[in-house]
């Protein structure tokens, strides 16, 4: 049966990871900070994690990829400051995608040896 949550799961982790992705973006260009690149280059690689778990939800493919991409969208973007409410978005995701484990495929029961 399928239901609403891995749906509100996929999206809130693609919002939550479209938000730490720009600000990793916009972090990138603050080179000359101390916590620019490094902070900047965790928060793409996280970001675009969480738009592809949010994705898998989406589809209800590959539970452990989705729950990923879940966790990866509670990291705020920043210490301090900015967007500091976006984890809201993952703790959801994470709420959601675990209460729909029954609803996801694997890739292992689509192979040709299972049929």
């Amino acid at each position: 049966m399928k239901t609403w949550r891995p749906t509100a799961a996929g999206i809130l982790s693609i919002i939550g990871g479209a938000f730490i992705l720009i600000r990793g973006l916009l972090g990138m260009g603050h080179i000359g900070t101390a916590f620019g690149w490094p902070l900047g280059a965790a928060s793409i690689v996280l970001g675009l994690i969480a738009i592809v778990g949010g994705i898998f939800a989406l589809r209800r493919r590959v539970w452990g990829l989705a729950l990923v991409g879940a966790i990866c969208a509670v990291f705020p973007t920043h210490p301090y400051g900015s967007l500091i409410w976006t984890p809201i978005f993952g703790v959801l995701a994470i709420v959601f995608v675990a209460l729909s484990r029954n609803e996801f495929s694997s890739l292992a029961s689509k192979s040709p040896s299972n049929r």
